[in-house]
């Protein structure tokens, strides 16, 4: 928008200039051409009156000398006996100028050439005829520099209007990036980012209708967030009284499935509760450095490898790569990755970690030397669900990311997490 401004006041700023610098350096020619056609008149009629007062003395000739030398314009006196005085008029009687004014018209001509004034004489012995001259050059002298001042200031004043243009347009568009800027981080889930009520009062409502926004948004995720705690508090009532209630099956079989089912149920209100309470800004999709993360979850893990004597491949790119999820989703779908692994192998297994840029994807690896994936379901560990794959693959579809496995009965598993490549 700067630029628009700062483009749109440049044009109209030129065009004023221009109606304004046009006929200013047409005026200044004019008064140029003027002046030089005004120095000729002046000396023809001086010489005129000199030729008129004159005409019998047999020294005129001398007398005009000086006259004739000390003006800039070429002075010729042409006397009624055919006498030229002066600069050179070769063959005068054939000129058609002459000849009008030799009638007695005093006049002045202006042409490519340059400027003439004629002036007759009225003499006893006839009529004698004054010519002054000023050369092209000479009616444009001083011309050229006045054109170049003219222009040079055009051109400045329409700078000057660009510059103030320029400041202007910064006054109103970094207020609308500072706006644009706390919607980006509210984008990001920064919900407690706000826009900062400056500039234009546009720009200000803008920033206030945005700020409400974004108490409105914190103030629903709040509430919904009290119901969903509500709710899974209400569910543990009923949840504890099916397990007594299990507790008091005879047939041990039977028992065993439906305490694994309860359990199961359990642990799922209880991931109910984990998610509502995080705090608000991780219900906002988010964007991290993958490679920070998984470096800090491999970090986390590998005590735990040293002890059960797990060899860990760690492979990792030399710069950031940004991922849409948040830092603590990626590193949920990390942890629930490498607890499989430990879970579902014998200790002493070996694993790796691969994390990798293909194109404009990033790609995350998680593979070990274990049995694979059963082409069974394993029944799920104490106080678990058995689904973390599940949770984790919902995890990274919310950044449009795939997460594939391999296949079931082959030996070593892998976990394959394909993400697109985030900006932010």
């Amino acid at each position: 928008m700067r630029r628009q401004v700062s483009l749109l006041v440049a044009a109209i700023s030129a065009a004023i200039v221009a109606s304004f610098v046009i006929p200013l350096l047409l005026l200044v020619q004019t008064l140029a051409e003027d002046r030089g056609m005004a120095i000729a008149s002046q000396q023809a009629n001086i010489v005129a009156v000199l030729v008129s007062g004159l005409h019998e003395n047999p020294r005129l000739a001398d007398v005009l000398q000086p006259t004739l030398t000390n003006s800039p314009a070429r002075t010729s006196v042409v006397l009624a006996d055919g006498t030229v005085l002066g600069a050179p008029w070769p063959e005068a009687a054939a000129d058609p100028e002459y000849q009008r004014a030799r009638l007695g018209a005093a006049f002045s001509v202006r042409d490519a050439a340059g400027g003439r004034v004629y002036v007759p004489v009225l003499a006893d012995g006839g009529v004698a005829v004054t010519r002054a001259t000023m050369t092209a050059a000479q009616l444009a002298e001083g011309v050229p520099l006045a054109w170049v001042s003219v222009i040079a200031l055009g051109l400045l004043l329409t700078e000057v209007s660009v510059l103030v243009a320029a400041r202007v347009g910064r006054g109103v568009s970094r207020p609308l990036l500072a706006v644009a800027d706390t919607a980006h981080r509210l984008r990001e889930g920064d919900l407690g980012a706000r826009a900062p009520l400056a500039g234009p009062p546009e720009t200000v409502e803008l920033g206030s209708a945005l700020n409400g926004l974004a108490d409105r948004i914190e103030q629903l995720l709040a509430a919904e967030r009290e119901n969903v705690r509500s709710l899974a508090h209400r569910l543990r009532t009923p949840v504890t009284a099916l397990r007594l209630e299990a507790e008091q099956v005879e047939d041990p079989v039977g028992r065993a499935e439906l305490a694994e089912l309860v359990g199961q149920l359990q642990a799922s209100i209880d991931g109910v509760v984990r998610d509502a309470q995080r705090p608000l800004r991780e219900d906002l999709p988010g964007a991290c450095d993958a490679t920070a993360v998984v470096a800090a979850r491999i970090d986390y893990w590998r005590p735990l490898a040293e002890d059960q004597g797990r060899a860990v491949a760690v492979t990792l790119p030399s710069g950031p790569l940004r991922v849409g999820l948040s830092e603590l989703e990626l590193s949920d779908v990390v942890d629930i990755g490498i607890d499989n692994i430990f879970a579902h192998t014998p200790e002493g297994t070996a694993f790796g970690v691969a994390l990798s840029r293909v194109g404009d994807e990033v790609v995350l690896v998680l593979s070990d030397e274990g049995p694979g994936f059963p082409t069974v379901r394993p029944v799920a560990r104490q106080g678990t669900s058995g689904m973390g794959l599940e949770i984790a693959r919902r995890l990274v579809g919310r950044a449009r990311g795939i997460l594939e496995t391999s296949p079931a009965g082959t030996p070593g598993g892998e976990v394959r997490i394909r993400m697109p490549l985030g900006t932010a």
